[in-house]
């Protein structure tokens, strides 16, 4: 089985290409799902968040804007929420492919926005960006979120460039404009394909 990173900018395709994989019998971690799922399951993970942050939840929910207004102004507390945050997230993705690899899944792709920097990239095989221009991921933020152009335009400049995912990564899958989804889809089943195939 192999275990493949994913990763890249907001709207350069990454859908498009975790559909892809699934159709191939691949299994997909969303790192952002395990996190929201361990924050409302996990009472461990709730007791280290308090013991740092104070009461951010309310009732059995984590108050994400409460943490939010603490961590953002404070590189200290961001660090150490990535600290506690990032080990249960691991602990569970580490679960999660164990499970796929006793059910013969040919693939595991871990989706995870800061794959890079987190301990989730020491599972991977395989790093994978997926990256488009630009100017194409603002109309597609636009379009899928209902936002202006503005505020899509500081999404884009708020995360890495592409460039940088590219640079970090073992391979790389581009959408383009002239991808349709269909032929977007196409380039990624044919990579997962070989990818599956040399492990």
């Amino acid at each position: 089985m192999v275990v493949i990173g994913i990763t890249g900018p907001t709207g350069a395709g990454k859908t498009t290409a975790l559909n892809a994989l699934t159709a191939l019998g691949g299994r997909i971690i969303d790192a952002d799902a395990v996190y929201h799922q361990l924050t409302a399951s996990s009472p461990d993970l709730r007791r280290e968040l308090e013991a740092r942050f104070g009461s951010v939840y309310d009732g059995g929910d984590l108050d994400r804007k409460k943490l939010g207004q603490i961590v953002f102004q404070d590189p200290q507390a961001l660090e150490d929420l990535n600290a506690i945050t990032h080990k249960y997230v691991a602990q569970e993705t580490q679960r999660q492919i164990d499970q796929a690899r006793r059910e013969g899944a040919p693939a595991v792709g871990i989706d995870a926005i800061a794959l890079l920097e987190s301990p989730l990239a020491a599972y991977c095989d395989r790093t994978l960006a997926i990256t488009a221009p630009e100017e194409l991921r603002v109309k597609r933020i636009m379009a899928r979120e209902g936002i202006s152009e503005e505020y899509a335009r500081l999404r884009v400049a708020a995360q890495k460039p592409s460039a940088w995912f590219q640079e970090h990564c073992d391979d790389t899958l581009e959408s383009t404009e002239a991808d349709t989804v269909e032929t977007f889809g196409q380039k990624a089943r044919a990579l997962f394909a070989k990818l599956i195939k040399e492990a």
